[in-house]
This record gives C-alpha cells, structure tokens and sequence, in this order.
C-alpha cells in the first residue's frame, strides 16, 4: 500500500522530539510499548530489530525485559528522535542507528524478530517497509508492530482533530487523522503483508488503554505542539500555534475537566511469522 501524505507527516525535529518524550510518550506510548516488549520477549530473540523507534519507548522497555545477552539494534528516519532517545539513561548496551525502513542497512536473515510501534502508519509504502522487514528477518522469525485503531476510538487526538477544523474551516489540518489513525483497516494491513511476502496469517488483537495526562493544556500541547501536527498548524493563517492549542485546550477540558484527564485509546497489534 503507497500512500500519498505530505513530507512534514513525517518530520520529527525542531522541538517536536523533546515534546514528544515529555508528554506523549507517558501519555500514549509507554503503555503499548510494555505491552510490545514483553510479546517480544515471549518469543525468545537473541537479535531485535527496531524501526520506528522515535524516542525510545519501546527500546527501554526491550531493554527492562530481555536478557542482558539479547542484542537490541533501534533505528528511526529522524536522527533528532535518535538524538533524543540517546539522551534518557538505558539500563544496557543499545545500537543506535538512523535508517529508512523502506531501505534497511543490514544484511537478508539477520534478526529474530522486527519490531515496529506506531511507524507503519507513517510509512510511504507500506507493503515496501513490510518486504524489508521480512528480507532481515531469518526463517521463522516475527514482525511485530503496532499501529493506531480509527481515530473515532481515540478521544484525545478526535477532539483535537474536531477543535482544529472549527478553527480553520477552509483547510482543516488533518494530520492526526490522516497518518496516525488512517491505517487501521485490518483487511487492508493482512493484504499489504501478503503483498510483502509474508504467507502466514498475521494475528491482529484489538487493545484499548488509558491515555492520562496532567491537564488538558498539556494534552493540547502534546497533540497541537509535539507532532507533526505543529507543522500544519504553523502552516495556516487566521490563528497562531499559541491560539490553536489552547482552543484545543478547552475543547478537551469541556469533555474532561482541565485537571488530570483520562481519555480512551485504542490499537491493533499485529504479529505476522514469517
């Protein structure tokens, strides 16, 4: 599957990385990723790959639950991610090392298991970053990734999206549902990796979680100001970044009160063998 999404979709810099390890990661992505590490971890690898790895969510929680003898290779396109990820204190040895997934630097069969949290979404060609993983993966080995359900079923980055459109009617900004949440169909994603070469069946199990934060204005600005999404909405005239996130900030304090918030998410995880 080639998608057709703006290059800022995937542009992780400026202060996108700090941003985005503050306040999405505790508010998304640390609960999936210990969720993803330790299904990795029943797979018994002694060689992990990681692409996608942004700031490293899912890298330390690999490190907390594999064996010390197990190597970890974690890779992302934005070496600011990368820059940021090597920032937080790991409790082991991590390669890091900035790839593109649709063209990865390592040799065919060379890893148990390929690992991918929220990236597939992101990629341009899907069903290119899936024969990549499967070409680096050694016979019997897992890709394993994860990727967000329709953004109906994730309020925060829903209300957001709605706030957003309110304020620039002409051109809505459309990031939230047109990359992170717009590859959630499960027949599409079976069909992109059978297209990539893998002949089994993938598993897909549907998880929903919590998504917490300590205020709805820092929920705005961990949507509005540590994503991509900022790329778009200082892209727009009639509203500054400032004034687009705090309109966001009270639709979703109008939802959930301004203090301590708690709002569904929802995602498929998806585990395919080659």
């Amino acid at each position: 599957m080639t998608t057709n999404m703006p290059r800022t979709d995937s542009h992780f810099a400026g202060q996108i990385p700090a941003l985005y390890e503050q306040l999405l990661v505790p508010m998304l992505f640390a609960p999936y990723a210990t969720d993803i590490a330790f299904r990795a971890s029943a797979l018994e690898p002694s060689r992990v790959l990681e692409t996608a790895a942004g700031t490293g969510a899912v890298t330390r929680a690999l490190a907390h639950v594999l064996p010390a003898h197990v190597e970890i290779v974690a890779t992302d396109l934005n070496q600011a991610m990368l820059d940021r990820a090597a920032q937080t204190p790991i409790e082991r040895a991590v390669t890091w090392r900035q790839a593109n997934a649709l063209q990865l630097p390592f040799d065919d069969a060379s890893f148990d298991i390929v690992i991918c949290q929220f990236g597939a979404m992101f990629f341009p060609d899907k069903t290119a970053a899936f024969a990549e993983a499967h070409r680096v993966l050694r016979p019997g080995g897992v890709l394993l990734f994860n990727v967000w359900d329709r953004i109906e079923e994730n309020e925060f980055a829903c209300i957001v999206t709605g706030a957003l459109g309110r304020l620039f009617p002409d051109d809505p900004p459309l990031f939230m549902k047109r990359t992170p949440h717009g590859y959630f169909d499960r027949h599409a994603i079976s069909h992109d990796l059978a297209c990539a070469g893998f002949d089994s069946t993938p598993r897909i199990e549907t998880i929903a979680q919590r998504s917490r934060a300590s205020s709805a204005n820092a929920a705005a600005i961990a949507y509005c100001q540590g994503t991509p999404l900022r790329n778009e909405i200082e892209s727009r005239t009639g509203a500054s970044l400032d004034e687009a996130t705090s309109m966001c900030a009270e639709a979703i304090a109008a939802r959930f009160g301004s203090i301590d918030i708690d709002g569904k998410i929802q995602a498929h995880v998806i585990a395919v063998q080659c």
